[in-house]
């Protein structure tokens, strides 16, 4: 008999992939879905207003929430931002909340957070799961959606947070936006170059996932690979792998801070974090190194 697993966020980059993956691994796979109607194996919701049948998640084995809005597709106004956070606190407060109305709880529940958790800080310094939150928007943004699990672990539910760094698909994300330039024969280092993206195979955190709740992980764990690279690396590795040249000056940042506004830190600043403790756990990545990862990106 197949185990199920129900996803919160299934339509987005990761939840897509998540889902073929979990499939190919003989899972019966059901999402969380704003509207149900002509959809296969899709439970409807509203997390705006608080609304789930809570019957109707009974049974799940396994339960993963990946629920959140856009970081960069808006600027960040006073009623954006509070979106971003609700979006994501009231979601876990929802599942929580269904959890408690029924006798039969999922074995294993794992939340997505984001190494923003621990701010955007440009240094040496490699960011553990033992270190404290930042201070910025994005830092308190992660605490915050972390903090809202905590009525999960209560009902005695291993609850595993998941900091996700920069997710490298080749069918969006990140990674589309920063290969734009480069194919237009434009690469270039943003800002000073030296700040880290801790980057991660889309495959590789979405089999992080699936190992999280096979394992019944509690706790945070970085999703970022163990050898990460700074901004100017990062394009000249991807320019190689395009085929495109590297020679022209940095970005000067207020160049971004004219076109991204506040956002412009999730560009010009980037920390280290460290890939130790979900290795420790018997995780493997398969990319380990970004010229790799790019070419089975981009074939």
């Amino acid at each position: 008999m197949k185990k199920k697993v129900l996803i919160g966020g299934g339509s987005g980059l990761v939840g897509k992939r998540l889902h073929q993956l979990l499939e190919a691994k003989n899972y019966e796979v059901w999402v969380l879905s704003r509207s149900s109607t002509g959809k296969k194996n899709a439970i409807k919701w509203d997390v705006k207003n608080q609304k789930l049948d809570s019957p109707a998640i009974e049974g799940f084995e396994y339960v993963i929430n990946l629920t959140g809005a856009g970081i960069v597709d808006e600027p960040w106004t006073e009623e954006r931002k509070k979106e971003i956070i609700d979006s994501r606190v009231k979601s876990s407060e929802l599942l929580a909340k269904a959890f408690s109305q029924n006798s039969k709880k999922p074995i294993s529940f794992v939340s997505a957070s984001a190494v923003g958790f621990y701010g955007f800080v440009t240094g040496e310094h490699i960011f553990t799961e033992t270190d404290a939150a930042g201070t910025d928007f994005l830092a308190e943004t992660c605490e915050l959606w972390e903090q809202s699990t905590d009525s999960i672990k209560k009902l005695g539910i291993p609850t595993a947070l998941i900091r996700i760094g920069i997710v490298l698909d080749k069918n969006g994300g990140a990674l589309k936006e920063m290969a734009k330039p480069v194919k237009l024969f434009a690469a270039a280092a943003l800002g000073t170059g030296k700040q880290y993206l801790p980057w991660v195979h889309v495959d590789d955190l979405c089999n992080l996932f699936i190992h999280a709740v096979e394992n019944k992980l509690a706790g945070p764990y970085n999703a970022g690979a163990p050898n990460q690279v700074n901004n100017k690396t990062f394009t000249k590795v991807l320019a190689k792998v395009l085929k495109r040249p590297f020679f022209l000056p940095n970005v000067p940042p207020f160049v971004m801070k004219l076109i991204l506004g506040t956002r412009a830190l999730l560009v010009l600043e980037g920390s280290r974090v460290s890939a130790e403790k979900i290795q420790k756990t018997g995780f493997e990545f398969e990319f380990t190194e970004l010229e790799g990862a790019l070419k089975e990106i981009y074939g």
